[in-house]
């Protein structure tokens, strides 16, 4: 599987972006991870408003082959 780029990574952060296309760049970024975990950060009964901290370590290792 290839490497990781920095453009990968921030392009999740973007706006405005559909939950189909945020889902993908989230996919790519935990499919390239060694560790991730999920917090979440805060939720508003109300409003529905939602927030998830992710927190992981890429694979930085080109050779690495994940199915």
């Amino acid at each position: 599987m290839p490497r990781m780029v920095p453009d990968s990574l921030t392009a999740i952060e973007r706006t405005p972006t559909s939950p189909s296309a945020l889902s993908s760049g989230l996919w790519d970024v935990l499919s390239h991870s060694i560790s991730s975990r999920a917090k979440v950060d805060g939720y508003n009964l109300e409003t529905g408003e939602y927030r998830i901290v992710l927190q992981g370590t890429l694979d930085l290792d080109p050779m690495n082959t994940k199915p």
